[in-house]
Parts: structure tokens; C-alpha cells; sequence
């Protein structure tokens, strides 16, 4: 036989064991594909009454017992492992006064794990509702809280300003020995603060912490003033300001003397 005849031959012969060896495989791999899903379409089909027994509740919540996130979630559908919407029990815990966010996950065979973050209340907005450390606001009982919260007032949407405005205050005073109690922004955006010693500072709308320095810088003398203490302090001027007095009794005046 001529070579290239021979040669030509046997090129055919291995082609056609490629060939082979190449459906061979895929009909094994169509098989096992075939195998795996038959296997998890039987083993859904054996546990698919799988429910919900257990709930587990992380993040240690303070003021949001067990109890209320088990009836929250109780308002999903826990009749099924699989079919239980983790996003919707999610809204469910969230929509609590005290939580800020919440992650659910499942845990087979038939745990919910919540792990759950409340709100950290800094002060108290508008008389009734609470400010978290990011100035949004949430409604909560604040009877619950362990300390009392400074009080803030504003307009709608001013809550991070208002908040923001507050601690720069209250560091600049705290450094004076003095305490900031309260804040106020009116509908035209001026600015009020009360101390713990019942004085009240009005600023007006511009250059609000240069006119609080400026308290700062001229209380120590407003002290010395033994017949009367200062009451409402109007640092609404460029330069100078304006003080209101309220005298002391005399009971008063012989308490103080004494100290």
C-alpha cells in the first residue's frame, strides 16, 4: 500500500476514536447532570414541609425584647424553610420603634437567624419623637431610656443640621464648665439654646458660634453680679450684645452669700 495511503488511514482511525471518546463523555456528563437533578428535584420534594422551629436573635437589642421580634415575625409565612421570604421578615423586624436595621438569614434544617442593631437615641426631637447619632429621626418610648436626653425643636428636615449645630455648642460650652440642655431653630432658621442654669441665648441666623464664643468670653463677669442672675442673653449684634436680668430674692441673696 503507498505510505501516504497507510498514513491517511490512520489519521481516519484515531479521528474517529476522538469522536468516540467525545460523545462517550458528553452522554456521561448529560447522564450525571440527569442523575444530580432527579436527586435534588426528590430531595426538595422529601422536605419541602421543612418549617421554621428555631429563631435565633443576635446583637444583644436592649430595648427590643425577644418576644416582639418573634411576633413580628410570626406575621410571615413560616409554614416553609425554602419558600420564606427572608426580605419580607427583614421589613417585618425593621418597621420596630427601636430597630435601625436588621439581617435575616436561614440556617438549615429549620433555624432563622436575625441579627438586629437598634437606634442610638441622642436627644429628643420636637417633644415626641428621638434623633440617633445620625441625626434621622425615629419614634421609640423614650420613657425607656436610662439618661435624660438634651431637647432639640426645628422645622421638618432641619433634624441633622439642628443635631450637628448641637454638639458643636455644647463642645464649646463644656470646655466653660457650662451645659447646653436645649436647642431651638426657628421657621426662619434662628437660633435659641438653653443652658442647665436657665439662661437662654438668643444668636439670631448668622455666625452662630462666633456669637457663642463670645458669651463665652464675657460670662465670667455677668457672674460677679451678687443682686440678680442673668436670664436671656441677645448676642444678635455684629459687635456687643444685650442681657436680661432676673432679680434674686433674698432668701436668694443670703443662700448665695453664704456659699
Amino acid at each position: 500500500m503507498h505510505p501516504l495511503l497507510e498514513k491517511a488511514k490512520q489519521l481516519k482511525q484515531q479521528l474517529n476514536w476522538s469522536l468516540v471518546f467525545g460523545i462517550s463523555f458528553f452522554l456521561v456528563v448529560v447522564v450525571s447532570l440527569v442523575q444530580i437533578t432527579s436527586g435534588v428535584q426528590q430531595w426538595l420534594v422529601d422536605n419541602k414541609d421543612a418549617q421554621i422551629k428555631h429563631l435565633a436573635v443576635m446583637g444583644k437589642p436592649k430595648y427590643t425584647d425577644e418576644k416582639a421580634i418573634i411576633m413580628a415575625i410570626k406575621k410571615a409565612d413560616l409554614s416553609s424553610f425554602f419558600d420564606l421570604n427572608v426580605t419580607h421578615v427583614q421589613h417585618l423586624v425593621q418597621e420596630l420603634p427601636w430597630v435601625a436595621t436588621a439581617s435575616v438569614r436561614k440556617q438549615w434544617p429549620d433555624t432563622l437567624q436575625v441579627y438586629v442593631v437598634e437606634h442610638q437615641a441622642v436627644a429628643v426631637w420636637n417633644s415626641d419623637l428621638l434623633l440617633n447619632k445620625q441625626g434621622e429621626v425615629f419614634q421609640a418610648n423614650s420613657e425607656q431610656l436610662d439618661e435624660e436626653l438634651p431637647q432639640l425643636y426645628g422645622p421638618e428636615g432641619s433634624e441633622h443640621e439642628a443635631w450637628t449645630a448641637y454638639q458643636q455648642f455644647d463642645d464649646m460650652l463644656s470646655l466653660n464648665q457650662l451645659k447646653l440642655t436645649s436647642l431651638a431653630l426657628s421657621e426662619r432658621f434662628s437660633w435659641q439654646l438653653w443652658l442647665d442654669n436657665g439662661i437662654r441665648l438668643n444668636l439670631g441666623r448668622k455666625e452662630k458660634a462666633k456669637r457663642v464664643q463670645r458669651f463665652i468670653d464675657v460670662y465670667p463677669r455677668m457672674e460677679k453680679r451678687a443682686d440678680a442672675q442673668v436670664d436671656v442673653v441677645d448676642l444678635r449684634y455684629d459687635t456687643g450684645l444685650a442681657v436680661s436680668w432676673k432679680l434674686l430674692e433674698e432668701a436668694q441673696l443670703q443662700n448665695k452669700s453664704k456659699a
